[in-house]
């Protein structure tokens, strides 16, 4: 399971989530040229997202075609909000 998390550049942890993302065939063989920032996402390492990036990860999340995807979108999506909310703010999927 991939956790969700806000993180400052000083590595504080503001926010989380209790949906991680369970990676399964939908994600690992989600079209990389359509979801370029989701296709990124490794299930075994952290994957971080900043302010530039996270518009188009909210982007990709509102085309997601219907059984990829699950609470972990909304957690997602809230996250952003949060990361958006403030300087220096990361978006992070940490991986096993």
């Amino acid at each position: 399971m991939i956790n969700l998390q806000v993180r400052h550049e000083s590595g504080t942890v503001m926010a989380g989530s209790e949906h991680g993302v369970v990676w399964d065939k939908s994600l690992a063989e989600i079209e990389r040229s359509q979801f370029p920032m989701l296709a990124g996402v490794c299930p075994f390492a952290d994957t971080v997202f900043n302010t530039w990036q996270i518009r188009m990860l909210l982007e990709e999340l509102g085309r997601l075609p219907d059984g990829r995807g699950g609470p972990w979108v909304d957690a997602v999506r809230a996250l952003c909000r949060t990361a958006e909310e403030g300087p220096h703010r990361y978006v992070w999927f940490v991986g096993d």
